[in-house]
């Protein structure tokens, strides 16, 4: 690779510190007024019992939670870059391989998949430096049939992009609109633009009738491979589909490289759900192609800027980010979600405030697709500065012997050597992608990894089903940093989870994952005391990896104001005691803060108050489900087992009634815990109202006005769930979630209805 003299050109990209006094000034004061809170708990613990100290446990984990918020918080940045000055730089731009995987045809269709493809493909950069692999882990012939049309329809999409510098490359969005009305259109393009969704039209037709059939196509020729093929056992396939021959030309309307791998599975081997996946990828792309760079993308993740890949190198080709920068993550933001955001699964305030501030420290963590990797880092080295030389002097200078080679990267010497050429930032690999067809179906078969160091110090690592944050959190322990910048248009678009059950199964498998980290042996902790990872990194991955165990104290707190109403007791100060003050102060400045952040990002009231509603809902429900399942794992009781989140890329207008989306239910035990806590709610409302619970207003140990607008707030926060009481079909609750949540709250009334406190000190 060529680069011009540093002095001579104008930089790459650069990091824009951001004032924020009024939010720090905010924050700041509500911890403030959460430690105050404390402290009047800890003065009056003694003149009051369980409850109390409950309760003390629950705001102190909020309080810490709330402390480590801010320090993420603390120094937002922002990342330009220039991507019209990179040429200057180096007239040779590297070489990059695209990763895209996908695992279930069903619930990610392959229509969607495609566009995916076609965006990466028709990306603005030389085609003869880019490879498209295709990760199908569903070994779906009607995918690869997808695929196969596809590409034939790239070879005019790719030109006709580069030709008109069309902006939105996935065919499926770009089409949405009818450019060709403009006046300004011309004569040529309105003819190219009509012969081009023409053809679209006819991919798409093709691919939905295949997708109707038992057999998508005539297993025979190049697919008789998927013949008697079953998804969970079958050998290795490997296809190339699209090869690009103009490498030694310069030919921008080519069409890049495009691979089709299905990795061996067999029963009785572990395939490491996605992380297995990637570290195949890795390899194969590594004997194939070997670019310096990598880029990863789940299948519904299409390339929504053009110039992204320019921008991200101009990032990782920067003066000091080849000693620095490891991975390079953009934001996943969605197209076309639910109005004001019923679910609370699109995060855009956490991209704005905790994504720009972690951005200002070590860098965000890895996020599992839309994410640019340098393949040495992949491969194990670590940053090239003085006191890690000692380090990188393994595979980097080649001295390994061959037992140590074998026990590092597996038993194929052409793939150890493509690595050891990776690590040296060399590049020697065959134009040809047919010359490395028998190694790639070795280093793909689903034994190959027995022995070395794949999944534990190189590529993907496994034991988590959060494989992303695993593998970022490993790299940030070695002392590389990230990055996140935030382009407009934004560089990644993907299909938001459309309906309750999808989304909150969604966060139960993140909860799940996060929660595995934490309580393994590549724990943060050790990272931070034996590792490189800074302190405030450390906050924030403890923060990131401790959400499932969040919902232990979130569940107790929101059943405190039930509890109090029916045992005659109380956990917030009476109205008459100036403490009242702290809570009330605490629930005002809190919301009137988040509502602050959700407006300046351009959300409407209506997507905080679902945002705060869904970040209830979630903790108590998702949340809880991930950490019974890391505990049930951990006591050898039950294995997790990965959830494949649907991909749909649209919303039904039936879920939609008066402007905004109604909740969605199933029958999955995920709905349990909610319900059962909004019953108990109205339980204790009901039985207060009808004068069958104490309540006192003045003086006394009984319940007060504090516990029942508590309680009030909680039925609020559920009130999708109240409203599928009554409700039919995937719009209500299902018989055997209410049935299963009164029998729960039943026997929660009856425990409430015991005095815990007289039991305690009787």
């Amino acid at each position: 690779m060529v680069m011009a003299p540093k002095e001579l050109c104008p930089p790459l990209h650069e990091k824009i510190a951001h004032k924020n006094t009024t939010q720090r000034a905010f924050d700041i004061t509500l911890l403030f007024l959460l430690f105050s809170l404390l402290f009047y708990r800890l003065l009056s613990l003694k003149n009051h019992g369980f409850v109390w100290l409950l309760a003390f446990l629950c705001e102190s984990w909020f309080t810490f939670y709330w402390l480590i918020i801010i320090s993420c918080k603390w120094n937002p940045v922002e990342f330009k870059t220039y991507p019209e000055n990179l040429e200057q730089r180096f007239p040779e731009l590297p070489s990059m391989d695209m990763f895209v995987t996908t695992a279930d045809p069903v619930l990610e269709p392959p229509f969607i998949t495609v566009n995916t493809v076609l965006s990466l493909l028709a990306v603005d950069y030389p085609a003869d430096k880019l490879a498209c692999y295709l990760s199908d882990d569903g070994c779906s012939p009607l995918t690869f049939y997808s695929l196969v049309e596809a590409s034939k329809f790239a070879k005019l999409w790719v030109p006709f992009c580069k030709k008109y510098k069309i902006q939105v490359r996935a065919p499926f969005r770009y089409f949405l609109d009818d450019p060709i009305s403009s006046i300004n259109a011309n004569s040529e393009f309105k003819q190219d633009w009509k012969k081009m969704k023409a053809e679209y039209e006819h991919l798409s037709l093709k691919i939905e009738e295949a997708g109707r059939k038992s057999v998508p196509c005539d297993l025979s020729g190049e697919f008789a491979v998927f013949s008697n093929v079953d998804r969970s056992n079958h050998p290795t396939i490997i296809k190339t589909i699209g090869e690009n021959k103009q490498s030694f030309q310069d030919n921008d309307d080519g069409v890049p490289h495009l691979v089709y791998i299905s990795r061996e599975k067999r029963p009785e081997h572990r395939h490491h759900f996605k992380a297995g996946a990637m570290n195949v990828l890795s390899r194969v792309s590594g004997l194939m192609t070997n670019a310096p760079f990598l880029l990863n993308v789940d299948c519904d993740m299409f390339a929504n800027n053009p110039q992204v890949i320019r921008q991200a190198i101009c990032q990782l080709l920067g003066s000091e980010s080849e000693g620095e920068i490891a991975f390079v993550q953009f934001p996943q933001y969605f197209y076309d979600g639910p109005k004001d955001d019923p679910y609370g699964n699109q995060l855009l305030v956490l991209i704005e405030y905790v994504g720009r501030g972690i951005a200002g420290l070590q860098g965000p963590s890895y996020g599992g697709t839309g994410c640019f990797h340098r393949r040495k880092v992949i491969y194990g080295a670590w940053p090239d500065n003085a006191e890690n030389q000692g380090k990188n002097h393994t595979s980097v200078n080649g001295k390994l012997d061959d037992y140590e080679r074998l026990k590092e990267f597996g038993k194929s010497k052409e793939f150890s050597e493509s690595a050891s050429y990776a690590l040296k930032g060399k590049k020697d690999f065959p134009r040809n992608l047919s010359d490395s067809l028998e190694a790639a179906f070795q280093v793909a078969g689903c034994s190959y990894e027995f022995g070395t160091s794949w999944g534990t110090k190189v590529g993907w690592m496994y034991g988590s089903m959060t494989e992303d944050v695993l593998t970022g959190l490993s790299i940030h322990k070695k002392g590389w940093k990230s990055t996140f910048p935030m382009p407009d248009p934004p560089a990644f678009l993907g299909c938001a989870p459309s309906g309750g059950p999808v989304a909150l199964t969604q966060r139960k498998r993140w909860a799940t994952g996060l929660l595995e980290i934490i309580v393994s042996k590549n724990s943060p902790i050790s990272a931070a005391l034996f590792g490189k990872l800074q302190f405030r990194m450390f906050l924030f991955y403890i923060w990131l990896l401790s959400w499932a165990i969040s919902s232990i104290p979130e569940l107790c707190y929101a059943s405190l104001p039930a509890y109090c109403i029916m045992a005659n007791s109380h956990f917030l100060p009476k109205v008459n005691d100036p403490a009242i003050l702290l809570p009330v102060a605490i629930f005002v400045i809190y919301n009137l803060l988040t509502l602050r952040e959700y407006l300046k990002t351009g959300m409407s009231i209506r997507a905080w108050w679902n945002n705060i509603r869904m970040g209830r809902i979630i903790a108590t429900s998702a949340y809880l489900f991930g950490a019974l399942s890391v505990v049930l794992k951990l006591l050898r009781l039950s294995d997790i087992v990965f959830e494949v989140t649907q991909k749909d890329q649209s919303n039904s207008d039936d879920d939609e009634t008066n402007g905004t989306t109604r909740f969605t239910f199933d029958e999955s035990p995920i709905f349990v815990p909610g319900t059962t806590l909004l019953l108990v709610h109205l339980t204790a409302l009901v039985a207060l109202s009808l004068g069958l619970g104490p309540l006192v207003h003045d003086g006394g140990q009984g319940a007060g006005v504090g516990e029942v607008l508590s309680s009030l707030w909680v039925v609020l926060c559920f009130l999708p769930f109240l409203k599928g009481l009554f409700k039919r079909g995937k719009y209500g609750i299902p018989s055997s979630t209410i049935f299963k949540s009164t029998s729960l709250a039943l026997v929660s009334v009856y425990f409430c209805s015991i005095s815990w406190d007289q039991c305690l000190y009787s």
